[in-house]
């Protein structure tokens, strides 16, 4: 009784209920949120305050920023269909629509402001992409790995600008991404397809320390980020971990090479992956791997290995042997 007294108190103020919507429609913060009802900050907070307290909304924490969601429950669900169909012609229409007006300038900002720092890193990026071949091709390398099969939930590491969930996100049910810069997941949330947002959980961790649980994703993609890592032995081994049995992990990176700048310059820690060392990996993880591929161009090649958790116990990451 007390939890659905917290809910009819909740659905009281009419502020409120223009809230859930809005984060039916998106993610947001909570100064975005102030910002799409007109209201100010202290006092969109409350109403935040109370819909939280009632198990209508969670809150996710990024850095110094705080994103708002409707909550993933049966009855966050059954209430919004109850109260999603609202007359255009009614006060609560008129409202609603201004709000989405606003929505939509929140979403072009975010696309601005995503768009302003590609154009400032463009040129390191170009620096870096002209050494490979055309990153359309790696995608394509991509997508055959993978065969064009369905996940039911797909990780990616490192997200970067969420380039992998635009390529395999209609594929799965369920996607989570996770990127230690802020800056990052906001460019990934910004450039997120709108018909597949409410699927998508951007993550602010390290991929050497997932925020999730055991046997809980049945793919892994893991897209030119080992070479930014000092133990990428441990990333394979913690995405093992998160593994379904059966379930695969498809790093994609250069081969070995000797351009040192790459260090200095970009903060490459490793300059580049053999499949001996990446074989290595994979058996200590308790990964079989499972097919390998090369995409030779320019002076980078770029490798593409698919592993397959098996059936059997993975070590501890403590028992297992580094390189």
């Amino acid at each position: 009784m007390p939890a659905l007294l917290d809910i009819f108190r909740a659905l009281a103020d009419p502020t409120r209920m223009r809230i859930l919507h809005l984060l039916n429609a998106m993610e947001l913060s909570v100064g975005e949120l102030a910002q799409a009802v007109g209201q100010s900050q202290p006092r969109v907070s409350r109403h935040v305050k109370i819909l939280s307290e009632a198990a209508l909304i969670d809150r996710r924490k990024e850095g110094n920023w705080v994103f708002l969601r409707l909550a993933s429950s049966p009855t966050c669900d059954r209430l919004i269909d109850m109260v999603g169909d609202i007359p255009a012609e009614s006060s609560e229409g008129l409202w609603l629509k201004a709000d989405l007006a606003r929505l939509a300038a929140i979403r072009a900002e975010r696309v601005r402001a995503a768009d302003a720092y590609f154009a400032t890193h463009a040129e390191q990026w170009d620096a870096i992409g002209s050494l490979y071949v055309p990153e359309a091709e790696v995608e394509q390398a991509v997508l055959r790995a993978l065969g064009g099969e369905h996940f039911h939930h797909l990780l990616d590491l490192g997200t970067g600008t969420g380039r992998m969930i635009a390529l395999l996100g209609q594929s799965a049910s369920q996607v989570s991404a996770i990127d230690r810069s802020p800056d990052m997941l906001r460019l990934a949330r910004a450039k997120l397809p709108q018909e597949n947002a409410d699927k998508v959980d951007l993550l602010l961790g390290d991929f050497c320390a997932l925020p999730l649980e055991d046997a809980a994703v049945d793919l892994i993609t893991a897209h030119q980020i080992l070479h930014y890592s000092a133990t990428p032995h441990l990333a394979v081994a913690e995405a093992a971990r998160v593994l379904q049995p059966l379930g695969r992990l498809l790093i994609v990176d250069f081969a070995p090479h000797d351009r040192e700048e790459l260090r200095s310059r970009d903060q490459h820690e490793r300059l580049g992956f053999s499949d001996e060392q990446i074989g290595e990996w994979f058996a200590e993880a308790g990964l079989e791997l499972e097919q390998t591929d090369t995409l030779p161009g320019g002076e980078l090649t770029v490798k593409l290995w698919l592993g397959r958790r098996q059936t059997a116990k993975i070590l501890p990451i403590r028992e297992r042997k580094t390189s």
